[in-house]
């Protein structure tokens, strides 16, 4: 079903790490000093947002507040989360066989990331876990404001991709792909539930023996 691939795309979020728990204190130390509101979150209310555009993240988790207010809100959110990141050990995070998968992987096809991530935060994982010379390039949402769909058509084009497959966990992930024209696999350990991918991994690890 996916031949001739000259390429694999990997989503960040619920495929290659978890980072839910370490981001909701960074935004719970936005909420509480920035707004009012009794809102609070943890690492499963994320996992039902995280690989949707920012702004939508926002507008769901804030309806009480203007899109204005909702755009100040997630700009502390996104400092604060980062602090934390960066003080946290990322070993934890990361989903068993992420970096043997890299090494192997990268050895045969080129490897990508694309997110509907604020900007850093990509690099933020790959500096943190060691993983910049696996990468070849990424692209997100803070770069390109776009559909996640158009933002892969905008990194195929850019690095000249014909054939790539996506790895992600959401249906957002699926309909991105879609939208994109290219082979979608689904991370069945991720954050969602897909029922028609193209194919599916139940671990980073089986990556490895599909290509």
């Amino acid at each position: 079903m996916i031949s001739n691939t000259d390429s694999i795309i990997f989503d960040v979020d619920g495929t290659l790490w978890d980072s839910t728990e370490i981001v909701a204190i960074g935004y719970n130390r936005a909420l509480e000093a920035y707004t009012d509101l009794p809102i609070r979150v943890d690492g499963a209310r994320l996992m039902t947002l995280f690989g949707k555009p920012m702004d939508q993240i926002f507008a769901e988790l804030l309806p009480e507040l203007s899109g204005e207010q909702q755009h100040f809100i997630s700009e502390k959110c996104v400092i604060l989360e980062e602090e934390e990141l960066e003080k946290a050990d990322p070993a934890p995070l990361l989903y068993p066989g992420i970096e043997e998968m890299f090494q192997k992987l990268s050895k045969k096809l080129p490897l990508f990331i694309v997110s509907n991530c604020q900007c850093g935060y990509i690099e933020q994982f790959l500096r943190k876990n060691h993983f910049e010379s696996y990468i070849t390039d990424h692209l997100c949402f803070g770069q390109t404001g776009t559909s996640k769909g158009q933002t892969i058509l905008r990194l195929m084009k850019e690095n000249h991709l014909k054939n790539p497959v996506y790895v992600g966990d959401t249906q957002g992930d699926a309909n991105a792909c879609r939208e994109a024209g290219i082979p979608f696999i689904l991370a069945e350990y991720g954050f969602g539930d897909v029922p028609d991918p193209d194919a599916r991994i139940q671990k980073p690890l089986d990556l490895i023996s599909m290509f």
